[in-house]
């Protein structure tokens, strides 16, 4: 025998001896075929499933199973019952999006385990490989021996292959708040307190933990994106972060510790691994929506996107004006509001209100939001309170009839708030008062929030309880024609498509951040592979005013972008609801700029993601619903940059008029952040533009058939 035979027998008996005995297994691909994933049950029955994409691993053999409290588990001992493959390839319309149709393409194993030493009690795991990657979830349907039970934590694992560059935020309870740190997966351990910032009402994982979505990007080019679809009756997960580049579920315990209590016939979310070795196609994908299921209401004809302004800002700016009518602690609902002792500085006055009205309606906006327009903001920061609003009261300054009779002579809508304390019981026993309050006074949009503590107390806010939380509101609020858009709300995993009426959440660092120490001018060019791979966020742009002072210390703060950049992000960060947020005085002082907030559109029916790095820039294109109108968003961190934007998207044969807002060669993030240009030019489908972007900034363009 050579010695090349016996050193392969050698290396083969190694191999038998050490990788796990499968007992049966099977793989499906991507329509593609770019994607394989396979099942298998090893010796013990403990289930496993991988992931390649054109021959790479993507998740090495990885676990699954859910272990059950007081109970048997759904670990091991399984026998594969039945294993079946289907295929589906179809369109569907969302009511807004950055699609007019999204295709629906997949091959599916759905795999039947069975435990014999538990009266052949049986689940389900159901596999939907797509051409942008795959999804997974674990069905229980209903049967003899298996009714209610509790779960006591998920093992679901995702073991990577490498020690992937990774974009995260801290595992945490509450909040999806924090800031975005690089690094390896390996260093994330070593960085974890540094990275659980101070944030309100927050409940930071113990153990090395991240949120998701969570972005990676592997040494040989391979962008991974991991995160859920469809959390409904389930808490959200984070990632544990184990040894060996392994990322494992961790669910949110409620107030007792369990993990979640489920009924027959139910199931999980989704666990969603988004794959592809080019950026621009890990933002283009579709997969988490097309995951979660049509909605079911009947008539969606009231959901329309919206653009507005608002009483919101100017309360982050000192001296400004504040949410709170009167100067007294210790006030309670029962108490007469009408003689508090007034600040002098309470914003939602009917004499404020009106000329934010007559603003929205002079330049086009449909909306105006107003806050602290409702009694109870005196002193319920801090204070763990049940009853801090009524939801249905007025401060003595705000005539809810008057300013309602005069937004709908100028065709303005106002978009009601419920700030709810984090009180969600309080909320839930007023909802429908509060909900008949609004359809009896015109208001159509709500945004709520959840700032503090939750009660009931002990709840966390991406817990099973709240999760459901959320989601009766938008139910309810469906019940009485209303848009929801929340804030402190659990992130989103794609039930806009379900409910489209929960049009928009904030759930991660939004603007208001930039007068409370600043955001990382690479901020937003993360966020797209992030927190917006769920759904569509409440950014709140538009910010030209870059010098500010906090309303808190008085200190002084900047926005660390520059003007121009805040017009890009009306493209790059995808809402059908966006907010004009700066005071009107700021948008009168640079008419120009301002006019491209009054044309974009803020509903698409064609997205094109141009170029796109993540933490260093992103580039997009889109088709305005409806009309011959395109528009084009860039943003970059805080490096200089010449973007490319290949005009291919266009119609061939036709000529166009681009108008180009731009960052002047002098201006960055933190020095003349408010210089920019503008100019035009004639551009065809066979435009190639090459674009100067200044570090921290961005650039925006509209684009309209040549007269």
């Amino acid at each position: 025998m050579s010695q090349l035979t016996l050193t392969r027998k050698i290396a083969l008996l190694f191999f038998i001896c050490t990788a796990p005995i499968m007992v049966f297994a099977q793989t499906i691909t991507s329509p593609d075929k770019n994607f394989t994933a396979q099942f298998s049950l090893d010796a013990n029955g403990v289930p496993l499933y991988q992931l390649n994409y054109k021959g790479k691993a993507v998740i090495k053999p990885s676990t699954l199973g859910i272990e059950v409290s007081k109970g048997a588990s759904f670990m091991d001992s399984f026998t594969v019952t039945n294993a079946t493959q289907t295929s589906s390839n179809t369109t569907w319309d969302p009511v807004m999006g950055e699609e007019k149709t999204i295709r629906n393409n997949y091959n599916e194993l759905v795999v039947t385990l069975a435990q014999a030493k538990n009266n052949n009690r049986y689940i389900r795991i159901r596999f939907r490989l797509f051409n942008d990657g795959l999804g997974f979830r674990y069905e229980f349907p209903k049967q003899a021996d298996l009714s209610y039970f509790v779960i006591k934590d998920e093992h679901t694992q995702f073991n990577l292959a490498g020690d992937h560059k990774i974009f995260w935020i801290p595992g945490d309870y509450d909040t999806n708040e924090y800031a975005y740190i690089t690094s390896k997966i390996s260093e994330i351990p070593g960085l974890q307190k540094k990275a659980t910032i101070e944030i309100n009402a927050q409940q930071p994982i113990p153990n090395p933990s991240v949120q998701t979505p969570s972005m990676m990007k592997s040494a040989d080019g391979l962008y991974i994106n991991i995160h859920e679809a469809g959390l409904i009756n389930y808490p959200a997960m984070s990632l544990n972060v184990e040894p060996g580049f392994k990322l494992s579920s961790h669910l949110t315990p409620d107030a007792v510790g369990n993990n979640g209590y489920m009924q027959t016939d139910t199931q999980t979310p989704w666990r969603t691994i988004v794959v592809s070795d080019k950026a621009t196609d890990i933002l283009a994908s579709k997969l988490i929506l097309n995951l979660n299921e049509p909605t079911k209401y009947k008539d969606v004809s009231w959901i329309k996107p919206v653009k507005y302004i608002g009483v919101w800002w100017e309360y982050f700016v000192a001296g400004k004006s504040t949410w709170a009518y009167g100067k007294e602690n210790n006030v309670k609902l029962t108490d007469d509001f009408s003689k508090l002792t007034p600040n002098g500085k309470h914003g939602a006055t009917n004499e404020r209100v009106m000329r934010y009205i007559d603003f929205a309606a002079k330049n086009g906006f449909d909306a105006v939001l107003v806050e602290g327009w409702n009694v109870g903001w005196e002193d319920w920061i801090g204070n763990w309170k049940e009853e801090v609003f009524d939801f249905v009261t007025p401060y003595p300054d705000f005539d809810v009839k008057k300013l309602n009779a005069y937004a709908a002579s100028k065709g303005v809508k106002i978009i009601m708030h419920h700030e709810t304390s984090a009180s969600a019981t309080n909320y839930e026993r007023r909802l429908d008062r509060a909900f008949q309050f609004m359809q009896d006074n015109g208001y159509n949009a709500v945004k709520t929030g959840y700032v503090g503590q939750i009660i009931p107390r002990g709840e966390h806010h991406d817990g099973q309880w709240m999760v459901n939380h959320y989601i009766h509101v938008a139910e309810r609020a469906a019940d009485y024609k209303i848009m929801v858009n929340s804030h402190e709300a659990v992130r989103p995993t794609g039930l806009n498509r379900t409910y489209p009426n929960w049009i928009a959440q904030e759930s991660a660092r939004g603007t208001e951040f930039e007068a409370m120490g600043g955001l990382a001018p690479e901020h937003t060019t993360i966020l797209p592979f992030t927190r917006l791979m769920g759904g569509p966020m409440d950014y709140t742009p538009g910010i030209f005013q870059t010098d500010l002072t906090y309303y808190k210390t008085g200190g002084n703060q900047r926005v660390n972008t520059t003007l121009a950049k805040q017009l890009a992000y009306y493209v790059t960060m995808y809402s059908p609801l966006q907010m004009a947020a700066d005071l009107p005085e700021n948008y009168e002082r640079f008419p120009d700029a301002f006019q491209f907030i009054k044309d974009v559109a803020v509903d698409w029916d064609n997205s094109y993601v141009l170029e796109a790095e993540p933490g260093d820039y992103v580039t997009i294109a889109r088709k305005a619903k409806g009309k011959d109108e395109w528009f084009v968003g860039s943003v970059t961190d805080e490096n200089s940059r010449t973007a490319t934007v290949n005009l291919n998207f266009l119609p061939k044969g036709q000529k166009f008029t681009a108008t180009i807002y731009a960052d002047k060669k002098d201006a960055s993030w933190n020095k003349n952040s408010q210089n920019y240009e503008i100019k035009t030019v004639e551009v065809t489908s066979k435009t190639n533009l090459k674009q100067f972007v200044a570090p921290g900034g961005g650039f925006a363009i509209s684009i309209r058939v040549k007269k």
